[in-house]
């Protein structure tokens, strides 16, 4: 028997599976499909901005968490809501405190090791926290990825009495990277894909979306071919669960960056990125797992679809369209 729009919506909202979401869309809920989990990112961060609002200690909020889970995007619709609650947020940038290139530190293999702490310029981070807590104007630096150096551009920040400090960053709820800071001042929140899609019962998809997320974010982005991602990806894993899972736990609050749809969403940006992979190349071996295992079995948003995904949701930190700026 056919199931009505929402029955489909029902059944993916408790199934949570590949399964579902295409009966969802080939019977026509895929906007239903966009709008519940949007709002379900919306009711998240509610609840996050009142508990923030509501400790009247708190001066630093800190979102954590791996590699393309949308801390960014987080940070700002965070700082929206905290606005309209009367405070007055203040985003800043934890990539900006990296280390010039030539003092991070490298991994056992003699590369550059990005996802270390000690790639983090802790004493700066914290000296510059210290001062606008207490009310000083600093120069705050901006770190230039494509020469690996900090630069000083004259851009100067001060935060007056009642605003919240919004700050972003894998290390976050590491309490080493802010030693300065009394505990009591912060409020600190681990984002990323907590649920996402299952293939079947004994598989999930939520490390291949990051994976995929951040494919599609290096290539429109940054420049980076699909296989460099992929070769990355051991490596940014390995950082995670060393410098971010342990401290997981201690987090204040938890925000789920998954969204129903976006296996569907990815899979037209991902096809045509995964299948330019040459046979020859070591990432080849990935590219056509993701393609077989997870690509091949999701039904697509069609264009109209996605034109119904908002300018503020997270995907579009990863497919672009954003009206937010990065």
């Amino acid at each position: 028997m056919d199931l009505t729009k929402e029955e489909l919506i029902e059944r993916v909202v408790n199934e949570r599976s590949v399964a579902a979401i295409n009966d969802a869309l080939i019977g026509g809920a895929g906007r239903e499909i966009i709008q519940y989990s949007e709002t379900f990112h919306a009711r998240q961060l509610t609840s996050i901005a009142d508990q923030i609002a509501s400790n009247v200690d708190c001066r630093l909020a800190v979102i954590a968490g791996p590699s393309s889970s949308g801390k960014t995007t987080t940070s700002k619709r965070l700082a929206v809501h905290l606005h309209l609650l009367g405070l007055r947020p203040v985003v800043l940038n934890m990539d900006n405190y990296f280390r010039n290139r030539e003092d991070t530190p490298r991994d056992e293999n003699g590369n550059y090791d990005f996802e270390s702490l000690g790639a983090m310029d802790v004493e700066l981070l914290n000296k510059q926290l210290r001062q606008l807590l207490a009310g000083e104007e600093v120069e705050i630096p901006t770190f230039d990825f494509n020469v690996g150096k900090r630069k000083y551009e004259g851009n100067r920040l001060k935060v007056s009495k009642g605003s919240v400090i919004i700050m972003e960053g894998i290390h976050g709820l590491n309490p080493e990277l802010t030693p300065d800071i009394p505990k009591e001042e912060m409020f600190t929140i681990y984002a990323s894909i907590i649920h996402s899609l299952s293939i079947d019962d004994a598989n999930d998809t939520t490390y291949d979306t990051r994976l995929l997320r951040r494919m599609v974010r290096d290539q429109q982005f940054r420049a980076h071919r699909p296989e460099d991602t992929i070769m990355r990806w051991a490596s940014v894993r390995a950082g995670e669960k060393r410098n971010i899972i342990p401290f997981m736990r201690h987090a204040d609050a938890y925000f789920d960056s998954g969204l129903i749809y976006e296996l569907p969403l990815l899979k037209s940006y991902t096809d045509n990125l995964l299948r330019s992979v040459p046979a020859d190349s070591p990432a080849f071996g990935t590219a056509q797992r993701l393609l077989s295992f997870i690509m091949r079995r999701v039904t697509a948003l069609t264009p109209k679809e996605v034109s119904f995904i908002a300018t503020d949701s997270i995907v579009r930190e990863f497919i672009g369209g954003s009206c937010f700026r990065y």
